[in-house]
């Protein structure tokens, strides 16, 4: 497993559209925290990590299916995921080597942005603190939030042997469980009481409940189960694509 991460972060970085991805990410987050007037946080007047955690998890939703399309499409796309196969590491140790590689890689991207914890906190008044408990929950919730998205995007990047496909996919299934059950429980009919639990279904119900700074087990089993849940339909993936090519 091991090996297969250090290739998965060496591969990355040895390709531009990492080091774009990346980039974009990170001046996307500069830009609409300080620039662009209906997010900017200049704009909203309050010293607040607010406007960040509220933008971070869109801009997560497409720079993670970025970081993922590549998984196993290109494995497949140069045959290399038969020369792993008759390697000593099992289906289970090649789909977390790609993973944790993918959430070593989110990690990269989101420690730049705690700069902005430390500007923002400059710009207060002496006697005004910022929520720090807030603060660590919100990040807790969008390492989550990443972690969950990345899961879901290894498990599309094994679904096809084109990277576009994959981010294209991913980037559905993403928007999909982060936000789509949510919209569902607007729906005037679901609003009778059923509408709760629907949006539980999602993930932005449980990133929200985090980023209030208190970390419930409930929203953590929910994202270890939906991340466990896709791993394991990755498996089944592999198993059906490299039987299938084996016959």
């Amino acid at each position: 497993m091991r090996s297969i991460f250090i290739k998965e972060i060496n591969s990355f970085f040895s390709s531009i559209v990492g080091y774009v991805a990346l980039l974009v990410f990170l001046i996307a987050c500069g830009l609409f925290l300080w620039i662009i007037p209906n997010y900017s946080i200049l704009g909203y007047g309050y010293a607040s990590m607010e406007r960040f955690f509220e933008i971070a998890p869109w801009l997560l939703l497409l720079l993670v299916p970025a970081v993922t399309m590549r998984s196993f499409a290109d494995e497949f796309r140069t045959g290399t995921i038969e020369w792993l196969s008759t390697k000593p590491v099992t289906d289970v140790d090649i789909i977390l080597g790609k993973y944790f590689a993918t959430l070593a890689l989110i990690v990269f991207a989101l420690l730049p942005t705690m700069v902005y914890v430390i500007t923002i906190s400059s710009l207060t008044l002496p006697d005004i603190t910022l929520d720090s408990g807030a603060i660590i929950g919100s990040y807790i919730g969008l390492f989550f939030l990443a972690a969950t998205f990345g899961a879901v995007g290894v498990f599309c990047s094994s679904l096809t042997a084109n990277q576009v496909v994959g981010f294209l996919i991913s980037l559905l299934a993403c928007y999909l469980f982060y936000t789509g059950f949510e919209q569902l429980s607007k729906l005037p009919k679901l609003s009778e009481g059923f509408d709760y639990y629907l949006s539980m279904i999602g993930m932005e119900f449980h990133y929200n409940s985090i980023s209030r700074g208190l970390i419930d087990s409930r929203d953590v089993v929910y994202f270890l189960s939906i991340i466990i849940l896709f791993i394991a339909l990755t498996r089944f993936s592999l198993n059906s694509r490299t039987s299938g090519a084996g016959r």
